[in-house]
């Protein structure tokens, strides 16, 4: 396995992969690696991924009603019309 050395990281970037260890109770090397598996969407197997999380932000804060009412909001542009798909 190769070996790499940062210099000069960002004090706001090593904030983040230190607060990443410390969640997932590993190594700082450790979580550099499973960040960057992640960022490259690779998962540990050697497989590519791709996981979006441009939405976890939003998941599960909507009341039941919002979620009718977007349902709702949506309901037209849901049915497929079988002619485009000849």
């Amino acid at each position: 396995m190769k070996t790499i050395t940062l210099r000069k990281i960002p004090p706001e970037l090593a904030e983040k992969i230190e607060a990443h260890a410390e969640r997932e109770g590993t190594s700082l090397a450790r979580a550099v690696i499973q960040l960057l598996l992640r960022a490259t969407g690779l998962s540990p197997d050697g497989v590519r991924r791709t996981r979006w999380t441009d939405l976890d932000e939003l998941a599960g804060t909507w009341t039941r009603e919002e979620g009718e009412t977007f349902d709702r909001a949506v309901r037209d542009q849901r049915p497929i019309d079988p002619d485009l798909w000849r």
